[in-house]
């Protein structure tokens, strides 16, 4: 797929000059746009321009070695893996739940045996509270880690009240200490044999209003990485200072190989995501919901003005503040667009040579390596990166281009 060089124009919005403007004088983005923008957005100051170090492909930290045999792509199976996306389009309506990620949350949570272990930002969808109070009282261990601000303190605002229902049914919820910084993660552990990540939060605009993505893998050693990290937070453990474990989170699953980051206690941009980029032949395409880290900008660019097809869309409300990347790219031709979303794209995933998928919990900005509790899997999966692909395809043509009366640049 290779997305047109020359992009179509769009008006320039009053309202998003507007709030552009209140966002560099007052910061007052937080109560228009919601936590995780603020968070991302007004933290991080502009970088300064380095150029970055080729890198060889062997380099790559989680690849297998040079001497295992090439995987086609039919050696890998959807018996083990599934990868759902929301459909803001189609499936918007949160009193219908067929066919939407939140049923398929729900058919998990009616499958779990013995245990469902949740480490999820913030939560107000009634049929899953529901769900997990009905698996609880059959015996199964429910217990949910979540940020104390936009998780429980924000469970007594209108249209609420879902983890009040989990308590009072005896299912206990734990908060990340009043930090500053959010407990940012949406994973999942069922059974200590499936993980459910991605970029969906448990709400009504993240099932059905936004751009999300969730994939699905059985593996217990997966779990076992994601149960550690969960204990660690169960027990009061958030931030830089939680134990790094990152020497035990590469794997191999199904002949397909993963790496697992957590953040802060590790850093996944520079060690891991950038050293990806540099070594793309093909194509690097991303979506991002907030994309405010330079040095990651700026391996694309050096990708592009290598000839690898280059392309990304951001979500539109922020991304032309001084804080986003979108006029970095787009000053160096790099083809990006805003998302045509009424909502959100909530996106934080990078496709790689139609290979290699980056997806997660994690904002592309600093606030979210140094401060946050996060996840970022990396895969290397032709076939499920097809569907990443697919999906970024669907984003792109649903976008709106930049123009030069958006953007001044140099």
């Amino acid at each position: 797929m290779s997305p047109k060089k020359r992009l179509t124009k769009k008006q320039g919005s009053v309202i998003a000059l507007l709030f552009t403007v209140l966002l560099m004088i007052c910061g007052a983005f937080a109560s228009l746009a919601g936590p995780e923008v603020a968070d991302t957005l007004l933290t991080d100051t502009p970088t300064t321009i380095v150029t970055l170090p080729p890198l060889f492909p062997t380099d790559t930290p989680f690849a297998p070695p040079p001497a295992s045999p090439t995987l086609t792509p039919s050696s890998a199976t959807s018996d083990w893996w599934q990868v759902y996306f929301t459909d803001p389009v189609h499936l918007n309506k949160p009193n219908v739940i067929s066919g939407s990620v939140e049923e398929k949350l729900i058919a998990y949570i009616d499958a779990a045996q013995t245990s469902i272990h949740i480490a999820s930002f913030e939560f107000n969808l009634t049929a899953v509270a529901q769900a997990l109070i009905a698996a609880h009282n059959r015996g199964v261990d429910v217990r949910w880690v979540t940020d104390s601000e936009n998780g429980l303190q924000a469970d007594r605002d209108p249209g609420r009240g879902q983890f009040a229902m989990l308590t009072q049914a005896g299912i206990e919820v734990r908060g990340d200490l009043d930090r500053s910084a959010f407990m940012h993660n949406k994973f999942w552990i069922f059974d200590r044999q499936i993980v459910w990540t991605g970029s969906t939060n448990v709400t009504r605009n993240g099932v059905y209003a936004q751009n999300n993505n969730v994939i699905v893998i059985r593996s217990p050693e997966l779990a076992a990485l994601y149960e550690s990290e969960f204990e660690e937070m169960w027990n009061g453990q958030f931030g830089a200072k939680s134990p790094s474990r990152l020497a035990e989170q590469s794997l191999i699953v199904n002949g397909t190989p993963i790496q697992v980051i957590f953040t802060s206690e590790d850093r996944a941009i520079e060690p891991f995501i950038i050293p990806l980029i540099q070594q793309a032949q093909k194509s690097v395409y991303f979506m991002a919901f907030s994309f405010t880290d330079y040095p990651l900008a700026d391996a694309m660019i050096q990708r592009y003005l290598r000839g690898v097809d280059v392309a990304g869309v951001f979500e539109t409300f922020g991304s032309e503040t001084d804080a986003s990347e979108l006029r970095t790219l787009y000053c160096a031709e790099v083809p990006v667009r805003q998302d045509g979303n009424k909502g959100f794209l909530h996106h934080k995933v990078i496709i790689v040579d139609e290979r290699y998928v980056i997806t997660g919990s994690l904002n592309f900005s600093t606030r979210a390596e140094t401060a946050n509790d996060e996840n970022v899997i990396i895969l290397d999966n032709p076939d499920i990166a097809r569907l990443y692909v697919e999906e970024f395809e669907r984003v792109w043509a649903q976008g709106n281009g930049v123009t030069p009366a958006q953007i001044a640049c140099p």
